[in-house]
């Protein structure tokens, strides 16, 4: 569930990112891609984490 808000929220930080660039739809796209791929990559190794200390801490 982490992950996919992570990516939701990366994808719309990305394209507001290529907005305000002035970016065409194709630039906001591939923002939107790679900042919610990033973001959920990020939340991949939070959830790691979070699930190790559960189950070892």
């Amino acid at each position: 569930m982490i992950i996919l808000i992570a990516a939701l929220t990366g994808a719309a930080l990305g394209a507001l990112q290529a907005r305000r660039r002035k970016g065409r739809a194709a630039d906001i796209a591939q923002y939107a891609v790679v900042y919610a791929m990033i973001f959920a990559v990020g939340a991949l190794f939070v959830t790691l984490l979070i699930d190790r200390q559960m189950r070892f801490g």
